[in-house]
């Protein structure tokens, strides 16, 4: 059952942030002035399958390894830091952002790129907001072990 609650938020929430918002931007009225990637923006599948496999992996430690879903409403049971979740603390949100700055540059579109931004600004709120003092309150001691030792968004810490 968590399976399908996953698979179903999945198509509801990212798929409505990498999918239905990118594709209403760019169908509304005459796009900026292209950026002029050409035939470079071929290398854009690169990001979106990145971003994508980075969603998936997470996803699956979540349902699997956490026993939740990737919905705030439902989240795992248990605090996840295997996979991806080693690296960084928030990787579901990289891969995302990684598909959608992949698709500004496959669409040769300037709104796709800031839309992409303020997405990131969202999640970058919604992280410090909201996720990281209930995550705290939840797992405690050890989320705070979690805090200290795994960077927020890159894989490295600057000066680090």
């Amino acid at each position: 059952m968590i399976l399908i609650k996953t698979v179903m938020f999945t198509f509801v929430v990212p798929g409505t942030v990498t999918i239905l918002i990118p594709f209403w931007l760019l169908s509304q009225g005459p796009a900026p002035m292209p950026l002029r990637f050409g035939v470079f923006r071929y290398l854009a599948v690169v990001p979106i399958l990145l971003g994508a496999s980075i969603y998936l992996w997470c996803a699956w430690d979540f349902t699997f390894a956490g026993r939740g879903t990737p919905a705030p409403i439902d989240p795992p049971k248990e605090l996840v830091v295997r996979g991806l979740y080693r690296y960084v603390r928030n990787p579901m949100y990289v891969g995302v952002v990684f598909i959608l700055f992949g698709e500004a540059l496959f669409f040769d579109s300037v709104r796709l790129f800031e839309y992409a931004a303020i997405a990131f600004s969202f999640f970058y709120l919604f992280v410090i907001l909201y996720e990281e003092p209930v995550l705290k309150q939840k797992f405690g001691a050890s989320y705070e072990r979690y805090l200290q030792t795994v960077p927020r968004w890159l894989p490295w810490r600057i000066g680090a």
